[in-house]
Protein backbone atom coordinates (compact mmCIF):
# COMPACT_ATOMS: atom_id res chain seq x y z
CA UNK A 1 0.00 0.00 0.00
CA UNK A 2 1.35 3.36 -1.22
CA UNK A 3 -0.58 6.45 0.15
CA UNK A 4 0.09 10.12 -0.32
CA UNK A 5 -1.52 13.15 1.53
CA UNK A 6 -4.63 12.76 -0.54
CA UNK A 7 -4.66 8.92 -1.95
CA UNK A 8 -3.98 5.47 -0.70
CA UNK A 9 -3.13 3.51 -3.78
CA UNK A 10 -3.59 -0.62 -3.22
CA UNK A 11 -2.36 -3.48 -5.83
CA UNK A 12 -5.15 -6.26 -4.89
CA UNK A 13 -4.12 -7.96 -8.21
CA UNK A 14 -3.15 -11.52 -7.27
CA UNK A 15 -5.30 -11.70 -4.47
CA UNK A 16 -8.23 -14.32 -3.49
CA UNK A 17 -11.62 -12.97 -2.23
CA UNK A 18 -12.46 -11.76 0.61
CA UNK A 19 -8.47 -10.44 1.09
CA UNK A 20 -9.34 -7.34 -2.23
CA UNK A 21 -12.70 -6.35 0.15
CA UNK A 22 -10.79 -6.38 3.38
CA UNK A 23 -8.07 -3.99 2.22
CA UNK A 24 -9.94 -1.88 0.50
CA UNK A 25 -12.15 -1.27 3.54
CA UNK A 26 -9.48 -1.00 5.76
CA UNK A 27 -7.76 1.70 3.38
CA UNK A 28 -11.51 3.76 2.98
CA UNK A 29 -12.05 3.64 7.18
CA UNK A 30 -8.57 5.78 7.25
CA UNK A 31 -8.95 7.96 3.95
CA UNK A 32 -10.07 11.53 5.75
CA UNK A 33 -13.10 13.19 3.70
CA UNK A 34 -11.34 14.74 1.06
CA UNK A 35 -9.38 11.72 0.45
CA UNK A 36 -9.63 8.47 -2.08
CA UNK A 37 -8.86 5.07 -2.82
CA UNK A 38 -7.61 3.95 -5.75
CA UNK A 39 -7.44 -0.04 -6.01
CA UNK A 40 -5.63 -2.40 -9.12
CA UNK A 41 -8.25 -5.29 -9.11
CA UNK A 42 -8.24 -8.49 -11.25
CA UNK A 43 -12.06 -8.06 -11.63
CA UNK A 44 -14.84 -5.91 -10.97
CA UNK A 45 -15.85 -5.95 -7.06
CA UNK A 46 -19.29 -6.19 -7.30
CA UNK A 47 -19.91 -7.15 -4.10
CA UNK A 48 -18.25 -3.87 -2.44
CA UNK A 49 -20.71 -1.64 -3.95
CA UNK A 50 -23.58 -2.30 -1.15
CA UNK A 51 -20.82 -1.64 1.16
CA UNK A 52 -19.68 1.71 -0.34
CA UNK A 53 -22.97 3.04 -0.72
CA UNK A 54 -24.10 2.24 2.85
CA UNK A 55 -21.03 4.34 3.70
CA UNK A 56 -21.72 7.07 1.76
CA UNK A 57 -19.05 6.92 -1.24
CA UNK A 58 -19.14 6.99 -4.51
CA UNK A 59 -16.66 4.99 -6.97
CA UNK A 60 -15.77 4.24 -10.31
CA UNK A 61 -14.18 1.28 -11.81
CA UNK A 62 -12.09 1.05 -15.05
CA UNK A 63 -11.45 -1.26 -17.52
CA UNK A 64 -8.98 -0.48 -20.26
CA UNK A 65 -8.68 -3.84 -21.40
CA UNK A 66 -4.83 -4.25 -19.76
CA UNK A 67 -5.59 -2.52 -16.45
CA UNK A 68 -8.85 -2.96 -14.44
CA UNK A 69 -9.07 0.11 -10.88
CA UNK A 70 -11.86 0.89 -8.76
CA UNK A 71 -11.01 4.39 -7.47
CA UNK A 72 -13.72 5.43 -4.04
CA UNK A 73 -14.00 9.32 -2.87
Amino acid sequence: MMADMDTIEIDNRGLQPPEPMVRILTAVSTMGEAGRVVALMDREPLPLYAELERRGLQWRFEDDGQVKRLTIW
